[in-house]
């Protein structure tokens, strides 16, 4: 009788251990998942890293402050714009919809 409980109780401690394992093992793959996008991410970065630095590479440092080898934009022309005359009210927004659905045969209603 007494082998039979320390047979159970070892068996027991057996199947502790083993569960155990079994976290462990989850815990290990789940990590090396982790891994795995860490150094994907990582590359990514490190390729963004790269095309940034190029596409800055373009701008100096100098004493008097910074310089860029990029030739000047000209300044955008300014075309005038014409201005309601005072006093002109524009048509309502209902009266020029019940305009353009005259004649075409829709049904529009004007609420």
């Amino acid at each position: 009788s007494e082998i039979a409980a320390a047979s159970q109780e070892q068996s027991s401690g057996i199947e502790q251990v083993n569960q155990a394992v079994v976290q462990m093992d989850d815990a290990t793959q789940q990590n090396a998942a982790l891994v795995e996008e860490a150094a994907a991410a990582a590359e990514s970065l490190q390729s963004q890293a790269a095309k940034l630095a190029e596409a800055v590479s373009v701008f100096r440092l100098s004493e008097g402050g910074f310089q860029s080898q990029v030739a000047e934009l000209p300044a955008p022309r300014r075309e005038p714009v014409a201005l309601p005359k005072a006093g002109a009210r524009p048509a309502p927004a209902s009266k020029k919809l019940a305009a353009a659905g005259a004649g075409n045969g829709d049904e529009w209603e004007e609420f």
